[in-house]
């Protein structure tokens, strides 16, 4: 049976940027009015005064310094704190099509793939525009492309559980290539008046091709030795946003319509499945894990990576062990383990191992074992 391999990746960035300062002054002002307007009933014990938010907090808590989105500028204002998207004709591309697209192009170009060489089309995000039709679809006709797309869900490890898809698939047959893409618009669910996550999320689109080694062109191949992929329900990060909300009008507008999350029960129960689920991998493949050249995880959060990190080398990791990007992008969901592979790879050489990782909500957790070819 042929190895099945990455052969290109492409990365669609925002041309907006917001740095830890600018993020802070929005919130602030949003805080001193709220606590002037309620000054009565703070007074009276009847509600909680909001506390500020600083650069410092952020940077301790998650390690990130800025983020990209797709609008500036309906998040800095106080009184919006969300971006500001008009919504497009349906007639108009997406905007989750548009980005894809950009990043598809980069991936294809990289792998020497035409529209005619791909076969399927994944969308892998934690949340999409719509319902249906699929965007998949929708970005499959934009790059002119035949077969069949789907969307898929499975939140910050959407990106890992579509390659083990489009590995699968060209395995039995039913797409002699597949384009995985990852249009993460994560400041459309982000509560920014919330001080403990305001600074989370960012946005960015990532995209991968997947095909038989026997018909790659591209100069640099990573086969895909082994996928691991495991599910257990957790309420630690959730979002209640759906097209049931409309049966209760009372839930309209509600926090839980955003991402929320119980961050320190989340730091608890997943870095340690993380680093079990790797190294379990490894000892299934007779693989040290000295012979890892690098781990391309998951960016949401610093201090997460680098304990996993510690836990699967057995000793603290250097930025070449597991390099960051949180700190530029912020958490991109399902894209960031893909930004860092797409970014810090070119120095592996013929025979270097590494794992491509994801982990989030569901909780979900991906590992992928990469060799570079």
């Amino acid at each position: 049976m042929p190895e099945i391999v990455i052969s290109g990746t492409g990365l669609y960035t925002p041309p907006d940027s917001i740095s830890n300062e600018e993020l802070v002054s929005a919130y602030n002002d949003y805080v001193a009015h709220y606590n002037v307007q309620h000054a009565g009933a703070i007074s009276a014990g009847k509600t909680t005064a909001l506390q500020p938010s600083s650069e410092e907090f952020i940077e301790k808590a998650s390690g990130i310094k800025s983020r990209y989105v797709i609008n500036k500028s309906g998040i800095l204002d106080p009184n919006r704190l969300a971006p500001l998207l008009p919504e497009r004709p349906n007639k108009a591309q997406s905007i989750q099509c548009e980005i894809a697209v950009a990043a598809a192009r980069e991936a294809m170009q990289q792998a020497g793939k035409r529209a005619q060489d791909i076969g399927a089309v994944i969308v892998a995000a934690s949340n999409m525009q719509r319902p249906y039709p699929a965007i998949a679809v929708e970005i499959q006709d934009a790059l002119g492309i035949n077969g069949f797309g789907f969307d898929m869900n499975v939140a910050c490890s959407s990106a890992t559980f579509g390659i083990q898809n489009a590995r699968d698939a060209v395995f039995a047959g039913s797409a002699g290539a597949v384009l995985i893409l990852n249009p993460e618009i994560c400041s459309g669910h982000l509560n920014f008046r919330d001080r403990d996550s305001h600074f989370i999320f960012g946005d960015v689109c990532t995209a991968l091709v997947v095909e038989s080694v026997e018909t790659a062109k591209a100069r640099e191949l990573f086969a895909i030795e082994d996928c691991r992929l495991q599910t257990v329900f957790s309420n630690n990060i959730r979002n209640n946003f759906g097209f049931l909300n409309r049966g209760d009008e009372s839930g309209v507008g509600a926090p839980d319509k955003l991402f929320i999350q119980e961050g320190r029960k989340v730091f608890k129960e997943v870095c340690p499945a993380v680093a079990e689920q790797i190294l379990d991998q490894l000892s299934a493949r007779d693989l040290p894990p000295s012979s890892l050249r690098r781990l391309w995880l998951h960016q949401a959060n610093l201090n997460m990576n680098q304990l996993i990190a510690r836990r699967v080398l057995g000793r603290p990791a250097s930025d070449e062990d597991a390099p960051i990007i949180l700190d530029e992008y912020a958490n991109t969901s399902s894209a960031g383990s893909i930004i860092a592979f797409h970014k810090h790879r070119g120095d592996l050489t013929s025979g270097d191992r590494g794992v491509l990782c994801s982990f989030g909500a569901g909780y979900s957790i991906g590992s992928i074992v990469l060799r570079k070819v």
